[in-house]
């Protein structure tokens, strides 16, 4: 532990008027063997292994040690350049971990409950201020001062910012969640993103049209729309997933979906087999310009529309705002999720992970040494998800 520090909160010119507050106590922690992090340096480079002995913990943060880091698709797209990214990084914001040491004050989780050394856990993508007017008004993933994990250079004093590592360095205003030790890492770790992300759409959704009995159409049968349509089948929603990949429309059917379909062909046919004449809602998780427009153009009245996929630059879609308008349309987009949405989907896998294979999305799992191999395979789509084991 390091001896207090202090600081001069003068506010008035004359030195008499100082007050000497001491600053929050800082932890230091030594790690033997040095923690490991892959950094990526750019594209068509080969990722750099840096190792950082030590860390400093400010007051509610936490170190946590990675069991098991997934490769997200955000992830292959930034080092294949198709994302602007800082340099250099650690990459990986998909994880679940066990908790190694405690800054002073100790760390809490989204409940308010104390967090313990030995937890095992996953945390939210980023951290928040938790008192800007965003973080105020609902929305700390759009915090003024967010810190996002596998997106922010590598700084002094913060060196693990992401999940391809074998510790990652948890700042305050993180959503940590404690998770049940029954529960696969393979189905844990892609909640930090994939699986929070999907339930924020389809709660997103299910606040404007009531999907029990209601048509959903989702574009895309990666991890967010299948496990959308688990969620949304569990909600009473007939789901149609879309996407040209006959696999994926195979898996969608063991995840729940009531019917699948090709991009190209006709919708109306699957959607007369479910007895229906219109789609009530579209989740729209490929990112395709192509889907986007499909999304518009298949939504019934009074219908909603949640953007998900579109994370990367595209061609812009035209916009019909008199179609909007007269359809009483609703358009939302997701990006990130609240804390409470990681609660959820923490809770949702604890009920669900028996009746759907989330498992079986983390096609394979290669160690940290092997990360470049890693994200090449992720990129080949073999698998929805590849694993990084920090352990092996």
């Amino acid at each position: 532990m390091t001896s207090p520090r202090w600081r001069s909160d003068v506010a008035a010119p004359a030195p008499a008027t100082a007050v000497l507050t001491p600053a929050p106590a800082m932890t230091d922690v030594r790690l033997s063997p040095a923690a490991l992090a892959k950094v990526w340096i750019g594209e068509g480079r080969p990722h750099e292994t840096i190792a950082v002995p030590g860390v400093v913990l400010a007051a509610g943060e936490a170190l946590v040690q990675v069991e098991l880091a997934t490769v997200c698709g955000s992830d292959v797209h930034t080092v294949a350049g198709h994302r602007a990214a800082p340099m250099p990084l650690v990459l990986g914001h998909e994880y679940v971990g066990r908790v190694t040491a405690l800054g002073a004050e100790g760390a809490r989780t989204v409940d308010g409950s104390r967090l313990n050394i030995g937890d095992r856990v996953t945390w939210s993508i980023f951290a928040a201020c938790r008192s800007c007017d965003r973080c105020r008004r609902g929305m700390p993933q759009k915090c003024r001062a967010l810190r996002k994990y596998g997106h922010e250079r590598v700084e002094a004093h913060w060196e693990l910012t992401g999940g391809f590592a074998t510790h990652v360095h948890l700042r305050a205003g993180t959503a940590i969640v404690r998770v049940a030790e029954e529960l696969p890492g393979a189905v844990l770790a892609p909640a930090a993103c994939g699986t929070a992300t999907a339930w924020a759409a389809v709660a997103a959704l299910d606040d404007v049209v009531d999907l029990d009995g209601a048509v959903l159409l989702i574009s895309g049968a990666g991890l967010i729309g299948l496990t959308a349509t688990a969620i949304a089948t569990e909600r009473g929603a007939r789901v149609i997933v879309s996407d040209p990949d006959p696999r994926r429309r195979q898996q969608a059917l063991r995840f729940g979906a009531a019917a699948v379909h090709a991009p190209g062909e006709d919708l109306t046919d699957v959607i007369a087999e479910l007895c229906e004449s219109e789609v009530h809602a579209v989740l729209e998780a490929s990112g395709a310009r192509s889907a986007v427009l499909a999304a518009f153009d298949a939504v019934a009245v009074g219908g909603a529309i949640a953007l998900v996929g579109s994370v990367f630059p595209t061609e812009a879609v035209p916009l019909d705002p008199e179609r909007i308008v007269r359809t009483c349309l609703t358009v939302r987009g997701i990006h990130n999720y609240a804390p409470r949405d990681l609660v959820d989907a923490i809770a949702f896998l604890r009920g669900a992970a028996g009746r759907y294979p989330f498992a079986e999305l983390v096609g394979a799992v290669l160690p940290l040494s092997e990360l470049d191999d890693a994200i090449a395979l992720a990129r080949t789509g073999e698998h929805v998800r590849v694993g990084i084991d920090p352990r092996r």
